[in-house]
């Protein structure tokens, strides 16, 4: 596996991605269709993405760093069968590498499923193990998602 980062995303990179955030985040945050998703993804100021590629540049892994309210952030998605074998932390190391702050919104319970109706498992344990801190007095809670807000400072 290798790591590509760019500030432009290929069709045919999108469409992997679409499906990958589709098969992995929870099914009420997933998007309809293909353009619904680049309007999620055109409305990212400063973004840079970082794919984890298998040898025939197959995307198995995503990370992308943004700004919102001129506050750093990132998400991650991984895919399901290479969770666990520390994929997850190369692409955060990465993007650590590159920025001093990160934020971000991680779900804090076990009630959302996955498009395939598997359970979706709160990641905050994994993101404990990397360094960032749960801010408990900050909350998004919406009809699509209820999560807290975690935080990662190289300070």
């Amino acid at each position: 596996m290798k790591i590509i980062q760019t500030g432009v995303i290929t069709l045919e990179q999108k469409e992997s991605l679409f499906e990958l955030w589709n098969a992995e985040y929870p099914e009420r945050i997933g998007y309809k269709d293909l353009p619904e998703f680049e309007d999620y993804l055109d409305g990212l100021l400063s973004v840079k993405h970082y794919l984890l590629v298998d040898h025939l540049n197959q995307i198995s892994g995503w990370a992308f760093t943004f700004v919102r309210e001129e506050e750093d952030w990132f998400g991650i998605i991984i895919n399901s069968k290479i969770q666990g074998k520390r994929f997850g932390t190369i692409l955060l190391d990465e993007l650590k590498r590159n920025t001093s702050v990160l934020n971000g919104w991680a779900t804090d319970h076990q009630n959302d499923i996955k498009r395939n109706k598997e359970p979706y498992m709160s990641p905050l344990e994994f993101y404990a193990k990397n360094g960032f801190i749960v801010d408990q007095n900050i909350r998004m809670e919406n009809d699509k998602i209820s999560a807290i807000k975690i935080r990662w400072d190289r300070a």
